[in-house]
């Protein structure tokens, strides 16, 4: 069960969505928007959103816990807009794929106490309404950033609540979890869509791929609005990782143009010691 009788979720995209879902089948009275009405008007007409907030966000102050599904940028935005009005909010959360301005940024306009940065590392390349799933949370791995000033009641609601929908709860520093986040999210997704746009310019269609090729440029497909405000955001730390992997690509590049076989072996048996999980 979760201890919580109405939320409001801002953004009814795949992850919006898919956690408005996910509450109504837990009978939570859920309040919803979306800046594009026909998504707004099928989450209303199959029953998952019960109440539609207005076009200024009114009447987002009814609800117990308030989620801002949305990309960073715009979570940055709205947050100074809302804030005022969320008084008797018990717990103010975002599911951005960054954390640290955005934690930084609800802090600053008071809602420290109540506010947690919450991050599901899970999803789709789909998006919108449409992709969204009931299911897209069970077993998934939820990254909870606590603001300095977070209460521990507070904290302890987010847990509940994320636990309530079968995904597994990770506690830390929203400056941690951004720099974990460059190698772990943020990499793949940047490397999955140079190779696209490398097989383009190549002439080469993904229809023309093998299942590795398809794996490798899955990522691609992602929303570009969504991941230019994620890479933007975490600038410093993904510079770090694309220094690395390009380091990466100059090694083997020097060891085939040099004929060391001994050296390009050394490469695709430590890339496969990775992949086993044994020590490199």
């Amino acid at each position: 069960m979760i201890p919580i009788e109405r939320v409001a979720i801002v953004g009814l995209g795949l992850i919006g969505g898919s956690l408005a879902r996910a509450l109504a089948e837990r009978d939570v009275r859920v309040l919803g928007y979306d800046s594009a009405p026909d998504s707004l008007d099928a989450a209303e007409g199959e029953g998952i959103v019960h109440e539609r907030l207005g076009a200024q966000l009114m009447g987002i102050e009814a609800a117990d816990v308030v989620v801002f599904a949305l990309p960073v940028d715009a979570t940055l935005a709205v947050l100074p807009r809302v804030a005022p009005r969320l008084g008797k909010t018990r717990l103010v959360m975002d599911v951005a794929s960054t954390k640290r301005s955005i934690v930084a940024a609800a802090e600053a306009v008071g809602l420290g106490a109540r506010y947690v940065g919450a991050h599901p590392l899970t999803g789709s390349h789909r998006s919108g309404w449409r992709a969204s799933r009931a299911s897209l949370f069970d077993e998934a791995r939820v990254f909870l950033c606590p603001s300095s000033t977070t209460d521990a009641a507070t904290l302890h609601l987010a847990e509940t609540f994320w636990r309530g929908l079968r995904a597994g709860v990770e506690v830390l520093d929203a400056a941690t979890h951004d720099e974990q986040m460059a190698w772990r999210s943020h990499l793949p997704h940047v490397l999955s869509t140079a190779l696209a746009l490398t097989l383009r310019d190549a002439g080469i269609q993904r229809s023309a791929l093998g299942p590795g090729g398809r794996d490798m440029t899955r990522l691609a497909g992602g929303p570009p609005t969504l991941w230019t405000s994620i890479v933007e955001d975490n600038e410093v730390a993904l510079a770090g990782a694309l220094d690395a992997i390009e380091q990466q690509i100059r090694v083997l590049r020097q060891s085939l143009q040099n004929h060391d076989s001994g050296t390009t072996h050394d490469f695709f048996a430590d890339g496969r010691a990775w992949f086993d999980g044994a020590p490199i």
